[in-house]
């Protein structure tokens, strides 16, 4: 199914520029939690947020890597101790998530290029939204792992139309054969329920 919002269609349609990126999200900030979440059935951040409470022992810290208006944080807030930090390109993006009450830090940060954390900072990590058409490719998952501990999850969702384009699979593959990371499961997950959108839902383990 072909996306009708027109902001959505301007996000598939980028290319990795960042100031794009940057400027998509500044028009859609003040909107888009009410066009996601009612407009298109987006799902995904509870999906994710679920998977990584589930997998989630003791923790002091997680990160939102791409946390955008605060959507996951808001999820996992409701089910993790964990203070939550969150990282994300967009400044008004980021203004949104501030607005929720539910994040220790937040940060604006370039998920194509290295974090500013140091090795084994979080005991866990999610991404959601990130790793779709035009945004973040599948090298972005080594700064995550790099920043976790070891043995913290990391749930990651990949849009259905990268996943093979992007080589997804052949990346997670070649991550776990150099001991970076082990994959604990990849399934099927609803994306956006109204758009017609599936993801590739990846939990993983920091090694």
């Amino acid at each position: 199914m072909e996306p009708e919002n027109a902001l959505l269609k301007r996000a598939y349609a980028l290319d990795g520029d960042a100031e794009k990126i940057r400027d998509l999200y500044a028009d859609w900030a003040q909107s888009y939690d009410g066009d996601t979440t009612r407009g298109m059935g987006y799902v995904a951040p509870a999906i994710a947020a679920e998977a990584l409470a589930g997998a989630l022992g003791s923790a002091e810290a997680v990160l939102d890597a791409g946390c955008g208006t605060g959507l996951v944080g808001r999820e996992l807030d409701s089910r993790i101790e964990a203070a939550i930090d969150g990282i994300d390109l967009s400044p008004g993006m980021l203004e949104q998530a501030r607005g929720k009450g539910v994040y220790r830090r937040l940060a604006e940060a370039d998920l194509t290029a290295p974090l500013a954390f140091a090795d084994n900072t979080y005991d866990g990590v999610v991404s959601v939204g990130v790793f779709t058409s035009g945004h973040v490719g599948p090298g972005a998952i080594d700064e995550l792992a790099r920043v976790a501990r070891p043995g913290a999850p990391l749930v990651v969702t990949v849009h259905e139309k990268v996943w093979e384009s992007d080589g997804y699979p052949e990346h997670l593959k070649g991550m776990e054969k150099r001991g970076l990371l082990r994959i604990r499961a990849v399934r099927d997950a609803v994306y956006h329920e109204k758009e017609g959108y599936r993801c590739k839902l990846c939990v993983l383990e920091a090694a």
